[in-house]
């Protein structure tokens, strides 16, 4: 293939997406995205992170304490906000449905350094909006208790938790939740689904508007074009997420900036590759997109049970945890985009009815 023609497709292709609905709509989206940001978090952190609702209530909860003394007994001393009763679990669940109290713990006689783990049992009021609140409330005081189990209990740990370097900052600590575990991949990886989207827009609309004749009057191939087309979306990539990136402007610090462009590049490359061959293939733009959407929902939903997805990835980049074995994941995508690309010119030579020996 002749790397001129492929540059000056993908120049055309460029100069016109100004009229393209998908990237100016998916742009704006950004926009609204980055500009609402603050607003959107206090709505999405209530949905994701409960606690977040914590602060408003201000009311002292009872909470009734069944079973064996142990040292969550000490937790909940610290709180002002929660009033401890001992008592039967028949009567604290009695009570807790007559809403003289808001929640019931059980404790099991289970010493802090035993084999098995300690099951407590937590009764709440259900469908109660009380019960949202005293639920993370006592979260809270379960999480100490954790902390303490986990230091009787150390030297059975073979895993401990990832630890995250958020920059150290007033805006809290769910800002910081939100930005780095939310707003950042969502930034960096929509234009990737953009230009996927997009390729098949601009392959199927030289179907439709029967123009594939015009344009193979030229010097131009078929396969050229459509790495033409290819090569317009994959710039937008790197262009658009190292724009939301500038996010350190603001105060948020991102790092290993370059890292996440080329895992966003090389993603995007394949989804593009993906979204090229189902437009090759239906050439009508409705079923072509709409096959494309369903398998990018079933791959993602794949992709998402790995420990190190997308999402995940951009998360630990951002924040400087994802080691160095975030290369070896670049390389894997790398080598599939590769044999993906490879793919996509077979199957354009085969459409435009061109075999690698007449080239």
């Amino acid at each position: 293939m002749n790397a001129r023609h492929i540059g000056l497709v993908a120049k055309k292709e460029l100069l016109g997406l100004s009229s393209e609905k998908t990237i100016v709509f998916a742009i704006l989206l950004q926009v609204f995205i980055a500009m609402f940001s603050s607003f959107l978090m206090v709505g999405l952190t209530a949905m994701y992170d409960p606690e977040a609702i914590e602060s408003y209530s201000t009311v002292t909860y009872g909470v009734g304490y069944a079973g064996a003394d142990s040292p969550l007994i000490d937790e909940f001393a610290k709180r002002d906000d929660l009033v401890l009763h001992h008592m039967d679990l028949d009567r604290a669940l009695t009570a807790l449905r007559d809403r003289e109290l808001a929640a019931v713990v059980y404790v099991p006689d289970t010493p802090p350094d035993a084999e098995g783990p300690v099951a407590i049992t937590l009764y709440l009021i259900q469908n109660d909006l009380q019960s949202s609140v005293i639920n993370v409330k006592i979260k809270e005081v379960l999480q100490g208790y954790e902390k303490e189990l986990r230091e009787v209990r150390a030297d059975r740990m073979t895993s401990f938790p990832v630890g995250l370097n958020f920059p150290e900052s007033g805006g809290g600590e769910n800002f910081f939740e939100f930005v780095y575990g939310l707003l950042i991949p969502l930034l960096v990886l929509l234009p990737a689904i953009v230009s996927a989207a997009l390729i098949i827009d601009l392959i199927t609309e030289e179907y439709q508007r029967q123009t594939l004749e015009t344009l193979m009057s030229t010097p131009v191939t078929f396969a050229e074009m459509v790495w033409g087309k290819i090569a317009a979306c994959e710039i937008l990539v790197p262009v658009q997420a190292g724009v939301w990136l500038l996010l350190g402007v603001n105060g948020i610090a991102v790092d290993n900036a370059a890292a996440i462009l080329l895992h966003a590049s090389a993603g995007g490359l394949f989804l593009i590759l993906l979204g090229a061959l189902v437009a090759l293939h239906y050439r009508e733009r409705t079923s072509a997109q709409f096959i494309f959407s369903t398998a990018l929902v079933v791959v993602f939903l794949f992709i998402m049970a790995v420990p190190y997805n997308p999402l995940n990835l951009m998360v630990r980049l951002s924040v400087d945890t994802a080691g160095p074995v975030h290369w070896l994941i670049l390389l894997l995508v790398a080598g599939a985009t590769a044999l993906l690309g490879w793919a996509t010119t077979a199957y354009a030579r085969r459409v435009a009815g061109i075999t690698p020996k007449t080239r």
